[in-house]
């Protein structure tokens, strides 16, 4: 065994581990950090692959940017545990069958699309790269002529989704402050201060107390 299929059995086995315990995290904060770390060998995984593209945008999209919003969201919310942890048991038995479900279709879309091979590269149907091979510009180059169409209308979903998303959370709320800057420029001072005549709040002091602290204050 190389060295190869030695990273290869490590990364993939911190992947299984971390996405176990990304379900099974009872904190969510916790879970959010264990699926950042199953991103990062996925990560590793690509770039064995010689995918480095994939490696990198996973990288820098998901770690650097999705990851830590969700990181921070999940760490503002008050999230309780006991009340979504409620009738997992119940519903165990449907969410395994529909996981292995979904497994054996995976199963056997990879056996069908990746059939094993024996033999040299060659014999498989798999060339050797040249020396200016770039996976990203043959990447680039697939993305943008043949599936062009694909990538416009998703990124209109995309689009469509944030401005239901932001349509969605600018509605009128009751406990919300607002507000209107043309009332501050147009404000006057007689509007911001109002001048209250008050009584006196002070007692009146009697005589003979104020000729006994007279006298103590002459006193050497």
């Amino acid at each position: 065994m190389d060295y190869q299929t030695g990273f290869f059995y490590l990364f993939a086995a911190v992947l299984l581990f971390a996405g176990y315990r990304v379900i099974t995290a009872r904190n969510p904060v916790h879970a959010v950090l264990y699926l950042m770390l199953a991103f990062s060998q996925a990560s590793a995984l690509w770039l064995l692959l010689k995918a480095e593209f994939l490696g990198i945008t996973l990288v820098l999209v998901y770690l650097g940017a999705v990851m830590v919003l969700f990181l921070f969201v999940v760490m503002m919310l008050d999230i309780n545990v006991d009340s979504v942890r409620q009738g997992f048991w119940k519903h165990f038995p449907l969410a395994a069958l529909l996981g292995a479900f979904v497994a054996a279709e995976l199963i056997a879309v990879l056996w069908a699309g990746f059939p094993t091979v024996s033999g040299s590269p060659d014999a498989a149907g798999v060339g050797v790269n040249a020396a200016n091979y770039s996976n990203t510009r043959e990447l680039g180059v697939l993305l943008y002529t043949e599936y062009l169409y694909p990538i416009e209308v998703a990124a209109v979903i995309l689009l469509v989704a944030m401005i239901a998303a932001i349509a969605l959370t600018l509605r009128q709320r009751k406990d919300s402050k607002a507000i209107n800057p043309s009332l501050q420029v147009h404000v006057r001072a007689s509007d911001r201060l109002v001048v209250v005549p008050m009584g006196a709040t002070q007692k009146a002091v009697p005589a003979a107390v104020e000729s006994v602290s007279a006298e103590e204050g002459k006193k050497p």
